[in-house]
């Protein structure tokens, strides 16, 4: 099956040369240059991964990032000029798996986008994991299978990369792991990344098991050292 990649791009120049890259490496690439237009493509269509800038006309990147998001968990690449920390913890907020800035190689690019699309495949589940396997603890109910998460009862609706990072922690309770860990585990990239990616998931987790998010019973802080789901 080809993968389909959609670039959601204003500057025109770059927009054709990520094309070329990705086509080189045997990618079917969709092009538009304005938010409104990423948008009806995106939601109308199957892509296997999305490439959003930020600055757009029309619907801003954020924009499109969130409401794409909230309809599908197709892996989304944000790619912007904006290299503040703020801008890209509010792009992990929206639900972006990745940030790059510009400038960057269309390689890394091309790499990175291998990167996601592999670890998408994996994490939903087309390589592997135990069919029955189910983790019960304390009115969490996670089905591994099924990919689904039920909270005192109630069945509660979690992104792929938040599944993954939840079924990871509670596959080892009481063990810490570093954010370089989490974000090495889970994203599939070595710890020189953007790990502020692991700081927001963590906290939108929180706010969707927990009691009290302010003072988690199951995933808490070690300071200094990282995260641990405890039992």
């Amino acid at each position: 099956m080809t993968t389909r990649i959609l670039i959601i791009e204003d500057e025109i120049t770059i927009a054709q040369l990520e094309r070329d890259y990705f086509e080189l490496n045997g990618y079917l690439v969709d092009l538009c240059h304005t938010g409104n237009e990423g948008l009806r493509l995106a939601m109308n269509n199957d892509y296997n991964l999305i490439i959003i800038d930020l600055q757009l006309p029309g619907i801003g990147g954020y924009d499109v990032c969130r409401q794409i998001r909230q309809a599908k968990e197709v892996p989304i690449l944000i790619v912007s000029a904006k290299k503040e920390e703020i801008d890209k913890i509010r792009a992990f907020h929206l639900g972006a798996d990745d940030y790059i800035t510009k400038p960057f190689s269309p390689g890394e690019l091309v790499a990175r986008a291998k990167a996601h699309l592999a670890r998408y495949e994996r994490l939903t589940g087309k390589t592997g994991t135990d069919p029955r396997s189910e983790i019960r603890l304390r009115g969490l109910v996670i089905d591994k299978a099924a990919r689904r998460v039920h909270v005192r009862n109630q069945e509660v609706i979690f992104t792929t990369r938040e599944f993954s990072l939840l079924e990871f922690l509670a596959s080892h309770p009481n063990r810490v792991f570093s954010k370089n860990e989490l974000f090495e585990r889970i994203w599939g990239m070595d710890s020189s990344g953007d790990i502020a990616t692991v700081t927001v998931h963590v906290r939108r987790l929180r706010e969707k098991i927990e009691v009290d998010p302010s003072n988690p019973q199951y995933i808490e802080t070690v300071w200094g050292a990282g995260y641990r789901f405890s039992v």
